[in-house]
């Protein structure tokens, strides 16, 4: 008798597992194609001594022949190799099938990692190394993580005060 139980409760297990498989693939359709994610513009929000926001703005590309409705992502910027900020949103978007949208975004520092960067940029040649990863978090197809790398372009003349060379030290008689 106890053999018989336990063959029907792994049978009910297995089942059951199989069910719970089933549905957490019913909404997700195979061979989607993950969207790309693009920094498109980053502007100053407010600042205070120990905290900076900034809005980013990120183009998500669609390629895949259905819409895909984004419930909120999380994401972290890197600036030449080291964090700079960080941010979450739970502003549903929803990005039409073979198309892109907009998603602003608010990205945190702190005054540390804000002078580290301005220190680096300092030292900098006249492009910046960034990093944006993080997920899109969405409805039916539980997720997509997204990576991507670039560089941006300094404005002319930023940073040379640190790099000036100091005039030759004069002597008078």
């Amino acid at each position: 008798m106890k053999q018989i139980s336990r063959r029907r409760m792994a049978g009910l297990l297995c089942a059951g597992l199989g069910l719970t498989v089933l549905g957490g693939c019913a909404g997700f359709q195979f061979g989607m194609q993950k969207p790309e994610v693009t920094v498109v513009d980053i502007r100053p929000l407010d600042a205070t001594l120990l905290e900076q926001r900034f809005v980013l703005s990120l183009r998500v590309t669609n390629p895949n022949s259905v819409e895909i409705p984004i419930e909120g992502l999380t994401f972290r910027l890197d600036l030449s190799g080291q964090q700079f900020a960080t941010g979450v949103s739970n502003r549903p978007v929803v990005i039409p099938r073979l198309g892109e949208g907009i998603v602003e975004v608010t990205a945190t520092t702190s005054l540390p990692r804000l002078l580290r960067q301005f220190r680096e940029l300092a030292k900098m040649r006249d492009k910046v190394e960034y990093r944006l990863r993080g997920r899109l978090v969405t409805g039916n197809f539980g997720g997509f993580d997204f990576d991507q790398t670039g560089e941006v372009g300094l404005p002319k003349g930023f940073g040379e005060a640190g790099r000036r060379e100091s005039a030759p030290p004069t002597e008078r008689f």
